[in-house]
């Protein structure tokens, strides 16, 4: 019957294939089955050993939260054990298919050259975010403003630093971008300044109008040190004079007072008859004769 069915394959073929019948086939066929066994096995167990591993560092994660584990270090520590067991994984399943662990070492350190220079940035990523955590220039929880986005730091993995902004987007940006830009950390200080430049009109009273400022500084608990609060004419505009109101308050009342104290200026401003003073020119007109 083998021969048979060797026959009418390569009946049409212009080479002699007389050698195939003396093959028994079925001798291979436990090592193809053997083979294809290995390979379920091997895409199986890594697509659950991978759920299983992000499951295993999440519960990590939930304990050091819960034990107060500093948050910069969870998240940094937990990724790192993640990638690190994903190797391992992917190590031990190889050697189960038969592949030399050595070999396949091997294989890897000559690439190494390659895999480096095709994935220097990730490496420089790693060592932004090891260059981080060393120094510590912002924590999880901190209010800053790097490379052109602001946002509360959500997290800090071995690889990117995650910005969760006020408007709730989140932003991703790679460690070495973190640790070599310019940054604001608003959360550093206890205290920060709240700036408004107020245009009053000419005919106004500056007097009043900063009477009306010191008021509204005096009459909110949220401000502290008013000892410190700046009240003072910084500009004669063009078309309003110009006065600075600085008032000192708790980082965590920063917006707070932004937003209240702009709506309070101009209810008190429209109580006491002092204007806003729109963008205004004078147009002189000249009578030419000839």
């Amino acid at each position: 019957m083998q021969e048979k069915i060797l026959d009418s394959i390569t009946q049409d073929l212009p080479i002699d294939t007389s050698f195939l019948s003396s093959i028994d086939f079925t001798e291979y066929v436990p090592i193809i089955i053997a083979g294809f066994t290995k390979l379920l096995v091997f895409i199986f167990a890594l697509y659950f050993g991978f759920k299983a591993i992000t499951k295993t560092t999440n519960i990590l994660k939930t304990l050091l939260n819960k034990k107060r584990f500093d948050k910069t270090l969870t998240g940094f520590l937990t990724s790192i054990i993640a990638n690190i067991l994903k190797i391992l994984l992917v190590l031990s399943l190889v050697t189960y298919i038969g592949i030399p662990t050595t070999s396949f070492v091997a294989i890897l350190g000559a690439a190494g050259l390659a895999i480096g220079m095709a994935f220097s940035g990730t490496l420089q990523n790693f060592a932004g975010g090891a260059m981080l955590l060393a120094f510590r220039p912002f924590k999880v929880g901190d209010y800053i403003e790097l490379a052109g986005y602001s946002g509360t730091v959500s997290e800090i993995q071995i690889f990117n630093t995650i910005l969760v902004t006020p408007d709730n987007k989140t932003i991703i940006i790679p460690n070495s971008e973190c640790s070599s830009s310019s940054m604001i950390n608003f959360s550093t200080l206890s205290k920060r300044r709240v700036d408004f430049t107020i245009g009053i009109g000419y005919n106004d009273s500056i007097d009043n109008a900063k009477t009306v400022l010191q008021n509204i500084a005096n009459a909110d608990s949220r401000v502290i040190n008013k000892n410190e609060t700046l009240i003072a004419v910084s500009e004669l505009g063009a078309s309003s004079v110009d006065i600075v109101f600085r008032v000192w308050v708790k980082g965590s009342d920063y917006w707070d007072i932004k937003f209240d104290f702009t709506e309070t200026i101009k209810k008190e401003f429209d109580k006491n008859n002092i204007s806003f003073p729109y963008p205004q020119q004078d147009i002189h007109l000249y009578n030419q004769t000839k």
